[in-house]
């Protein structure tokens, strides 16, 4: 195929037309600029060789950065395993040594030597958080709401959640 030769530049089309475009002081034709492309057979099929390794790469690129979080998230499990297993063996380490078996069998179940005397304090609150005395007993009844039921339940659950200790009434006799 022959090629055209260039029209000259006071041949080109005016600047007013809508396929022209102004590039440095003259006018270019994008019609005849694009038909001015011409693309060979091997162009052709190098351009295709392009596009169907894209498409082959591009899965296996992302299946590659897939594998590789995966084996950083397997790596860190591995070294936290490792570092609880490190913690374990450090306590039987601990649990080798007599004193320290001796120690927490004092303190978790409170086993003594013979002969010890231990004193367990029940009542080992603040002073803050023990209830004041008790107020006397009214000789007038008092009319409440018959709604028993939410009372109950208030009554319960501030039992059950209750901070402050109870002091125990002393036997009268």
């Amino acid at each position: 195929m022959a090629r055209r030769p260039a029209p000259p530049p006071s041949a080109s089309v005016p600047a007013s037309s809508p396929s022209s475009r102004a590039s440095g002081g003259r006018t270019v034709d994008v019609r005849e600029w694009a038909s001015g492309i011409r693309l060979s057979g091997f162009a052709v099929i190098m351009l295709s060789l392009v596009v169907l390794g894209t498409w082959v790469l591009v899965p296996t690129i992302g299946t590659y950065l897939g594998q590789k979080q995966k084996i950083a998230a397997l790596e860190h499990s591995v070294q936290v395993t490792e570092e609880q297993i490190a913690d374990l063996e450090r306590e039987r380490d601990r649990w080798d040594d007599p004193a320290y078996i001796t120690t927490q069998a004092r303190e978790r179940l409170y086993y003594v030597k013979p002969g010890e005397v231990v004193y367990l304090v029940d009542d080992d609150l603040d002073p803050a958080d023990l209830p004041p005395e008790q107020q006397e007993v009214s000789a007038q009844l008092e009319e409440r709401p018959a709604d028993w039921m939410p009372q109950l339940l208030r009554g319960l659950t501030s039992a059950g959640l209750a901070k402050t200790a109870v002091e125990a009434p002393t036997p009268q006799g």
